[in-house]
């Protein structure tokens, strides 16, 4: 093994097979992709090391089209935490930016307020439009 990690508690296995799920592939396609000297036990085998060989890691990651460090380095605890860290309520801490969820019933009545209000606005200028069209018609 060409490298060391430096959390002990991670396990490139166990995000290998993570990361594989995630993306909807299945042992045996992944077996597939690594060639004819692989099969969907080993890769079984694979997921189950706490540690891969580096140039392993590195060809399976690149057919998941994902960085070898993201499966040498994820932390489920410390994304987790991340995760419950940086949402609350109806907001997201986004980079220091707060996103405010809309009520979709909310936007509803304001649409359907803006609406009622833009007919008002129609009818009141066909009125005005009549009015003088008949001064139009009544002048001749």
């Amino acid at each position: 093994m060409a490298h060391t990690t430096s959390n002990p508690k991670i396990h490139e296995g166990r995000n290998l097979k993570r990361f594989r799920e995630m993306l909807g592939i299945k042992q045996d396609a992944l077996a597939f992709e690594l060639g004819e000297d692989w099969n969907q036990q080993r890769i079984s085998t694979l997921e189950q090391k706490e540690k891969i060989d580096s140039e392993i890691l590195e060809q399976v990651a690149a057919i998941l089209k994902i960085p070898a460090e993201a499966i040498r380095n994820f932390d489920e605890q410390q994304a987790i935490n991340n995760i419950s860290c940086n949402f609350s309520g109806n907001a997201v801490n986004n980079n220091g930016v707060n996103i405010q969820h809309i009520n979709p019933i909310d936007k509803i009545i304001q649409l359907h307020e803006e609406k009622i209000a833009l007919y008002e606005r129609m009818l009141k200028e066909k009125d005005e439009m009549m009015g003088r069209l008949e001064r139009l018609i009544g002048g001749r």
